[in-house]
């Protein structure tokens, strides 16, 4: 049965309320989801601070290398990391099989998680962003910020289509942290996230990789001198959030199954 635009909209305004209050319920792991990205970034500042321009980082100061890639890993912190966990442990605990059973429709549902989980991720880079003003990393300039937006919107889009991927072949949820970090751990290094990579063979390998190009397009929009959109790696991300919402919408289960 279809649900009315106007209805839905509410039920969709009522489920992210929801996500943002249980988030804000445990206000240990949202302090830490928030401080954890500023703290890095305070001491990449006072360990970088003082390195210029150099070939080592592209051209860009140490800083304005890392809060790019810092403000990404925040992105798959919130919308692939965390988005994962969240649903095998909810799953587990019979929470999706409940929510499965109730009037309100599914698709509003991961709407309504994906949302909470994009406000989140915006949130940390927002953070991140101005710790790096502190150190004297410039703003975008404006002109640039139509391909750092788009960026930020497409690679979460995308981290949460994985994510939800992700949670569909787990299957417990005490395997789910060391799942997606088996994933993620090594993507994010030998995508640059913590220092460049200057093997031509790793770099080809991970441009094919949804991190290395989502670094690379926040990298573009903070701090290139052109205001163009990079579109081979908004490509890539787009290609690899298909990928992930096609095995989600395949393999998602709303509870645990026999045999798990």
């Amino acid at each position: 049965m279809s649900v009315p635009t106007g209805r839905g909209l509410r039920l969709l305004r009522h489920q992210i309320l929801y996500e943002q209050l249980s988030f804000w319920r445990n206000p240990q792991s949202a302090f830490f989801t928030f401080v954890f990205p500023v703290v890095v970034m305070a001491v990449f500042g006072g360990l970088f601070g003082g390195i210029g321009a150099t070939d080592f980082y592209y051209g860009r100061s140490a800083l304005q290398y890392y809060v790019a890639t810092i403000a990404a890993l925040s992105v798959l912190s919130s919308c692939y990391s965390q988005l994962a966990i969240v649903l095998a442990t909810r799953r587990q605990s019979g929470v999706l099989k409940r929510v499965r059973a109730t009037p309100l429709p599914a698709s509003v549902y991961f709407v309504g998680l994906l949302a909470h989980c994009v406000l989140v991720s915006l949130v940390d880079v927002l953070l991140i962003t101005a710790v790096g003003t502190l150190y004297g990393v410039p703003l975008p300039a404006l002109s640039h910020w139509p391909a750092l937006v788009a960026a930020l919107l497409l690679g979460a889009a995308a981290f949460c289509a994985l994510g939800v991927a992700v949670a569909a072949l787990i299957r417990n949820a005490e395997a789910a942290p060391a799942v997606v970090q088996l994933v993620l751990f090594p993507l994010v290094f030998i995508s640059g996230t913590y220092m460049p990579i200057h093997s031509s063979a790793l770099n080809s390998l991970a441009a094919a990789l949804p991190v290395k190009p989502f670094n690379d397009a926040l990298l573009h929009a903070f701090a290139s001198g052109s205001a163009s959109f990079p579109w081979g790696d908004l490509g890539v991300l787009a290609l690899w959030g298909i990928a992930g919402a096609g095995v989600a919408v395949r393999r998602f289960r709303w509870d645990q199954g026999r045999g798990e």
